[in-house]
Formats: structure tokens, sequence, C-alpha cells
């Protein structure tokens, strides 16, 4: 559920309507971005709220005319706080995230200050934020939250997730359960798990007891269950039914090599496959010439790639790049943009502000083509651009991009003041030692109109890509990919040159990729 909704009858939802008309459409500009801001009509009347509502957003702040999960501050007039709990109670309004319930007086000082003020003291109807709980549709139930905890909202692209993980003996232990779902197509129940790690990587403190997860998104029942166990006993016992599985152990070892997905991977475990070894010599299957390659150079994929094989990476793809098209962008992309130590391939995305379009089509096959001379070019699937430019964006959360990109593995080769370590001595017995890594590279080239959009997308993470999609569609009617953004309500596509100008369009404050990681 992404948006408050009423069960009251029509004539409700009629009236609501009837006073969202008087709201007036002018946009402002959204200076205070940390603040969402709902004004409650009881007691006040409708012209009122609309007079507070216009003159709110001309002041820079941003103001909800429905109750939604974006909402950071309920403000309401002649009302106590119980009196708005009971109004919320009373409609079954139904918000995962945390509030805090403010007089219109809080509003007033802000009007007059040109900026927000403090909450505390005299303004607060409520000491303590409030959540509003409601796991049963035909029941509201209100939960008062420590003042301690901050809002917590359920969209990834509302949270700072860094690379520090104060939760991460719960974090494994989801993501295996996620991953064993994944394997058996179970999408609803991955996303659960995977929403969870999500929720607890962004949070500053390390969770001790249950009583520490209230009021957060995401942590439903079956995530709470999990995570009583590991508290009470240190380990759950469905993590570990889970890993000593022989599907899930046969699924994680096939799905390791390059080019294998879950049909493969389900189509050997029925043949009754339990070890790559044992596919290897079976001459009767068919592989793939991506399958092949990932059997071919298996023990360098399977291990990690390091921020210095990257950068190493990095160096060779600027100068060849560079070669044909002087004046292309490249930049690093994937988890090493968002600051990761280790990981499993290395991301590229490459634009030129003044290229033709003949030059960015014919980019990829030349680069590929000078490594191939050069020796370096274990394998290639170039796939070519089937990029639309007044498309409109996917509705499919997960949804690829059509850019032009290829997927390789390239030879990466010691650096010489390491070769001591690799090479044989002279006159030795002992065979040659291999002096170069097979890594895994991805290329994508897009058009420079499009390159904080690609960029944006290919950054990642996955979820929080996921929730910026999702955000987009059910709090603004917009539509994200990493091609374009498209504002339904004006039926035009809003232009972007930064990331930036991107967060802007959508409401929300800035994250820089590094605290992207969730």
């Amino acid at each position: 559920m992404h948006r408050i909704r009423t069960t009251n009858s029509d004539p409700e939802k009629k009236r609501q309507k009837k006073m969202n008309a008087f709201i007036s459409p002018t946009t402002y500009e959204i200076k205070f971005h940390e603040l969402v801001l709902f004004i409650l009509e009881k007691k006040m009347g409708a012209t009122r709220r609309t007079f507070l509502m216009d003159l709110a957003r001309k002041k820079g702040f941003r103001v909800e005319n429905e109750l939604s999960n974006s909402v950071t501050h309920i403000v309401a007039e002649n009302n106590s706080g119980s009196d708005v709990l009971a109004w919320l109670k009373a409609h079954k309004m139904e918000m995962t995230t945390q509030f805090e319930l403010l007089d219109v007086s809080w509003l007033i000082e802000c009007m007059k200050a040109g900026k927000p003020v403090d909450t505390k003291g005299k303004y607060l109807l409520m000491k303590n934020r409030v959540s509003l709980a409601n796991p049963d549709p035909t029941a509201g139930t209100l939960k008062i939250l420590p003042p301690a905890v901050k809002a917590i909202s359920q969209y990834a692209c509302q949270r700072r997730t860094t690379l520090s993980n104060h939760n991460q003996r719960f974090t494994d232990a989801f993501e295996i359960l996620a991953k064993n779902y994944e394997f058996r197509e179970n999408d609803g129940r991955c996303l659960t798990f995977l929403r969870a790690t999500s929720v607890l990587k962004c949070l500053p403190f390390a969770i001790v007891s249950m009583k520490d997860t209230e009021g957060l998104p995401w942590i439903g029942d079956d995530v709470k269950s999990v995570m009583e166990e590991i508290i009470e006993d240190g380990e759950s016992l469905e993590v570990q039914a889970v890993l000593n599985d022989e599907r899930y152990q046969s699924f994680k070892l096939f799905t390791s090599v390059f080019g294998v997905g879950l049909k493969t991977a389900d189509k050997w475990y029925r043949m009754g496959f339990r070890t790559l070894s044992k596919i290897r010599s079976d001459k009767s299957l068919k592989l793939t010439k991506m399958q092949k390659a990932g059997f071919q150079y298996y023990e360098d994929l399977v291990g990690c790639v390091s921020k210095a094989e990257a950068d190493a990476v990095n160096l060779l793809v600027k100068e060849a790049v560079w070669t044909f098209l002087p004046d292309a962008l490249i930049t690093i992309t994937g988890g090493f943009r968002r600051g990761k130590e280790f990981g499993h391939d290395v991301d590229f995305l490459i634009t030129s502000p003044g290229a033709e379009k003949e030059q960015e089509d014919k980019l990829l096959q030349k680069v590929t083509n000078l490594w191939e001379k050069q020796g370096l070019l274990l394998y290639c699937d170039l796939i070519e651009s089937t990029f639309e430019d007044l498309k409109l964006p996917s509705r499919k959360v997960d949804a690829l991009d059509h850019f032009q990109k290829c997927f390789l593995i390239l030879k990466l080769y010691h650096q010489r003041g390491d070769r001591s370590k690799w090479e044989v001595p002279a006159g030795s017995n002992e065979p040659e030692v291999k002096n170069w890594k097979a890594i895994r590279v991805d290329l994508v080239v897009c058009p420079y109109d499009r390159h904080a959009y690609a960029l944006l997308g290919w950054s990642g993470s996955r979820q929080f890509e996921r929730d910026l999609r999702r955000y987009a569609t059910h709090e603004k009617k917009m539509m994200l990919d990493n091609h374009a953004l498209y504002d339904k309500t004006k039926r035009i596509f809003l232009g972007a040159k930064t990331e930036e100008e991107i967060f802007a369009h959508l409401g929300l404050e800035y994250i820089e990729p590094w605290e992207r990681n969730a």
C-alpha cells in the first residue's frame, strides 16, 4: 500500500475530490525537502486550509494534498493530539512511516521566518512521533514511538544508506532467505526480505531487542520471527535449513557461472547435476558461448574484483575509448561508484557531448577490435541500441534499458611491480604461472542528453533504483527509467543534465552515490 486510502462511502471521496479542486495547481520551487506537510481540514475549513497550503508552497515547503507515507508533519488547528489520532483512526488511515503532530501556530511561525522553525515545545500536539500500523485493513492501530527514533521512509530513495552496516547478522540472514525465494521464483517473499534488509542497513544503530524495530517499515511478522530467533539463539533455524538444502546449494553454485540463469540452473538440477565438474565433463550438454566463457574463466570470475583492479581497468577503458572519441566522458558506475572496495564486475557509462550518432554507434565495436588485436579480449557480447527518443519510460521496476552495451571478459595483466609473484625464475622446472586475471567488464554508451538518467540507473543499488521508480509512480504520478522521466499529469518529459536535477524533479533531497547502498 503506497497511498493513504479511506474505506468510507462514496460521499466522502466526492467531498475530498471537490475539496482538492480548490487547491491551486501552481507549482513552486521546493526549498525544504526534508519536510513533507499535510494540513488537516478538521475544525479548520476548506478555504483556510487551501490558503495555508498555497502560502506554505510559496515559501518553499512541500505540502501534500492527501496523506501518504511521505508525510513527516501533520498540522492541525483547534485540535488536541488525541483528537487528530481519533480522526485518523476513525477514517482508517494507513501509514507505515512516522510523523509529528503540530499545532497550526508552528506553521504560522514558519511562514513568518520564511523557513522551518524548531518543532519542540508548545507547537507539539504529542511529545513523541507517531506511526499508524495497520496489518488488519478492517481496524486501524496506533503506535506511539519513542522520540529518539527518527522517521524511516518506506522508500530507499528517501534513506541514506552507507556501507556501514550495524545489523549485518540480520541482513546476512535475510539475504540468504531472499536468494532462496528468488531461486524458487517466489518474487513476493523475496521482496519481503530484500526490503527488510534495505531498512536495517540504513539504521545508525544495532538492533539488540525487538523493541528497537517499532515503527520501522517492512518489518512484518515473517521478518520478525527470524530476527527474534537470531536475538535469542544467535542463529535462525530457517536460515540453517536453507544453507543445508541441496537445491539451494546447487542453484547457488550453478548461477555463479557467468551466463547461467535460473532456468538453466533448474534444468541442470532436474537432470541430476550437483557439481560443476560433472557439467563440464558431460559432452551432451549444449552450452551457450557465454556459458563456455563462464566455465573457461570460472576460477577468476567467481572471485572478487578489487578496487585496485577496477582502477586498472578504468585506465584501460579510458585509453581505448579516447583513441576513437577524445572528448568522451567515461564514468565507473555500479558498486565501485558507491564506494565499495570489492565487486564481481566493473561497469562503465560512456557518452560524448560532441559525438555524432554514427560515431557513438561504432565506438564499442572499434574498442573491442582494438582489445582483440592487443590480445586482451577474452569474450565479447555486443548488444545494439534499441533506444527510441520519445518512448515512454517502462512501467516495470526492474526493466533494462535500451542503450548500446557490451558484456566483456578482459585480460588484466598484473602490475609490473608484482610480476615477481607470478613469474617463474629462469631455469626453474616449475610450470609457467599465469600473470593475468580475467575480469568481467560492462560498457554502456548513451546519448549525451540522457547521461544523467543512465548514470543514476547504472549506479544502483538495485533496491535504491527499484524504490526510486516506485516513488516516482506512486507518490509523484511520474514514470522513471534509465532513459527519461515523464510527468503523467503534465504529459511532458522532464529534462535533466545532472542527477541532482532528477532528484529535484521528484521533490527528493539529493542522495550521494556512496549513500545509495540500499
